[in-house]
C-alpha cells in the first residue's frame, strides 16, 4: 500500500510515462504529415528548409516559407504573369530579402536583383545573400527614402517581409510607386494575399485580414495600379505606362527633384513621375546599349547623347587596358564587384557578364546624379556618401573600382577613412583599380602600402604622359602575428 511521499508502484508510473511520450510522438508525427501536405503553405515548415549544413558549406535550395516548392517553381509561376523570360523584366526591388533566394534564381534569368533586410532577429542574412553571390544590402523600408532614385526598377517584389503597406495613409506603397518604372510591376506575396485559405494558420480573424487587404487595394487605385492578376498567395499589380494619366484625387508631393532622396524623409504623397517614356522601354540587353531617355530629354545638364556615347567607348578603353593587367578579370575570380565613383555605368557597361555584378555607386556630392542613367540602362547601384560607411558586411566585395574618387573628396573628408572602409568591405586577395591624378595615387599607395596591400601602378593607356594613372592593389590575406604574403594578381 502506498503512504504518503510514495506515488505509487514504480511499474504503473513507467507505464503512464511511456503512454504519455507515445501519444506525444503520434501528436508530433500527424502535426508533421499535416504540415508536408501542403495546406497553409507559405506558412508550415517548407520540404525544403531555406539552408542546409552540409560538410563545411551552406546549400541555399531556394526554398523556405514561401517558396515552399522552391524558388525556381515561384519564379516561374510569376513569370506566367509578367515578362521576365522576354528582357523587360531586368532590375528588381526585393523588400525584406532574406537570404535572398529570389535574387539568386532571378540572376539565371538575367534580371538583376537589389535586395534589401535589416538586421535582425534573423541576424545576417544580407552577409549570407552577398557570400553566395547576390546583390544585397542592408536596409529597411522606415520613415527614410530609398537610396534609389525614381522610375528605376522593372519590379519589386515583397514576400512575407512584414511591411505595414496599408498603414501611414500607404506611405510605403507610395514609396515603392516612386522607384517604380512606368509600366512596371509590383508583387506581393503572403499575408494578407489568399486570407480566406490561410487565415486560421496565421492565426488573424476573417474581418482583420479582409480589412487589410482592402486597404491595400485602396491605395493601390489611388496610386493608378492596375490589378493583374492573384495567383494563389501572390498578387501582382502593374504601374501605368502614364501615371500623369491617372484621374484619382491623390496628394502630389512638393519636391521638383523626384530623385533627391538622401536623407529625405517619406512622406504620404504621390511623387510625379521623372522623364521616362515609358512605352519606348526597350528590354535587355538592347537598352545597355540604347541611350536612356533621361539623356535623350535633356534630363542631365551638361549630358548629351554625344557625351554619353563617347563615355561607353572610353570605358570600353579601359577596360580593355584592365583586362591586360589583370588576367582573370573575367575568369569568375570576381562575383561582387563595386564601381565607387560609377558615373553613367560605362565601367559596369563594359564589363557586363552573366559571372558577375557591379554595385553602380552615385556619390552624392557628385556634380552630375546619373543613378537614373544607371538604371536605365538595366544595370543597379545606390547612392551613398563615402564619408559615412556603406551598407554591407565585412569582407563582403571580391573587387573595388575608384575612379577619381579621392579627388572628388578632397577637402570633404579623410582619405584614410575611405580607404579603411574600403578594407572593410574588401574580401582577402580582393583587388582594388584606383583611377586618378598620379600624385593623388602616390599618396594612396603609400596609406595602401602600410594597411598590408600589395600594389602595381601603371601608366594611363593613351602613354606615359598622361597625368592619369592606374594603380591595381591587391589585399593580403594576413592573421596577427603572422608574415603572410599575398601574390599581386
Amino acid at each position: 500500500m502506498a503512504t504518503k511521499g510514495n506515488t505509487g508502484d514504480p511499474r504503473t508510473r513507467s507505464s503512464i510515462s511511456i503512454f504519455i511520450v507515445v501519444g506525444l510522438c503520434f501528436f508530433f508525427y500527424i502535426l508533421g504529415a499535416w504540415q508536408r501536405s501542403g495546406f497553409g503553405k507559405g506558412d508550415t515548415i517548407a520540404q525544403v528548409n531555406w539552408i542546409i549544413y552540409e560538410g563545411n558549406v551552406f546549400r541555399f535550395p531556394g526554398g523556405g516559407t514561401q517558396f515552399p516548392h522552391g524558388a525556381d517553381t515561384y519564379i516561374d509561376q510569376l513569370a506566367a504573369a509578367i515578362p521576365i523570360d522576354n528582357g523587360m523584366v531586368r532590375t528588381a526591388l526585393d523588400t525584406g530579402c532574406g537570404v535572398a533566394s529570389l535574387g539568386a534564381y532571378l540572376f539565371k534569368k538575367n534580371v538583376l536583383t537589389m535586395s534589401f533586410a535589416p538586421r535582425d532577429s534573423h541576424e545576417a542574412q544580407v552577409q549570407f545573400a552577398l557570400e553566395r553571390g547576390v546583390p544585397a544590402v542592408i536596409g529597411v523600408l522606415g520613415t527614410i527614402k530609398l537610396p534609389y532614385p525614381s522610375g528605376a526598377f522593372d519590379m519589386a517584389h515583397c514576400s512575407r517581409c512584414l511591411i505595414p503597406w496599408g498603414a501611414n495613409d500607404g506611405m510605403y506603397m507610395m514609396e515603392v510607386d516612386r522607384v517604380l518604372r512606368p509600366g512596371g510591376y509590383w508583387l506581393l506575396s503572403g499575408p494578407p494575399i489568399n486570407w480566406r485559405t490561410h487565415y486560421q494558420a496565421w492565426n488573424r480573424t476573417k474581418e482583420d485580414l479582409e480589412a487589410e487587404q482592402n486597404k491595400i487595394e485602396e491605395i493601390a487605385r489611388l496610386l493608378c495600379w492596375e490589378k493583374k492578376d492573384e495567383l494563389g498567395d501572390i498578387g501582382i499589380w502593374q504601374k501605368r505606362l502614364d501615371p500623369s494619366s491617372c484621374t484619382e484625387q491623390r496628394t502630389m508631393c512638393e519636391s521638383s527633384d523626384p530623385d533627391d532622396v538622401w536623407y529625405q524623409k517619406m512622406e504620404p504623397c504621390v511623387t510625379g513621375s521623372p522623364k521616362i517614356d515609358g512605352s519606348e522601354w526597350k528590354p535587355f540587353p538592347e537598352r545597355l546599349k540604347a541611350v536612356p531617355f533621361r539623356v535623350s530629354s535633356g534630363a542631365i545638364p551638361g549630358v548629351s547623347p554625344k557625351e554619353y556615347l563617347e563615355d561607353s567607348r572610353t570605358w570600353k578603353k579601359h577596360v580593355n587596358a584592365y583586362r591586360r593587367i589583370n588576367k582573370i578579370l573575367d575568369s569568375g575570380r570576381y562575383r561582387n564587384i563595386m564601381d565607387m565613383n560609377a558615373g553613367m555605368g560605362g565601367f559596369a557597361a563594359a564589363l557586363e557578364s552573366s559571372k558577375l555584378w557591379v554595385m553602380n555607386v552615385v556619390p552624392t556630392i557628385a556634380e552630375k546624379n546619373t543613378l537614373g542613367v544607371v538604371f536605365e540602362r538595366g544595370l543597379i547601384g545606390i547612392y551613398h556618401d563615402w564619408c559615412e560607411a556603406f551598407s554591407t558586411y565585412p569582407r563582403t566585395y571580391d573587387l573595388i573600382h575608384a575612379n577619381g574618387l579621392f579627388s572628388l573628396y578632397k577637402d570633404k573628408c579623410s582619405m584614410e577613412d575611405i580607404l579603411l572602409e574600403m578594407d572593410r568591405i574588401l574580401r582577402p586577395e580582393g583587388t582594388v583599380i584606383f583611377r586618378d591624378h598620379v600624385d593623388v595615387l602616390v599618396k594612396v599607395k603609400k596609406t595602401v602600402s602600410g594597411m598590408r596591400w600589395n600594389t602595381k601602378m601603371v601608366d594611363h593607356e593613351d602613354g606615359p604622359l598622361v597625368p592619369e594613372k592606374v594603380m591595381f592593389a591587391v589585399k593580403q590575406y594576413w592573421v596577427a602575428g603572422q608574415q603572410n604574403v599575398t601574390k599581386t594578381n
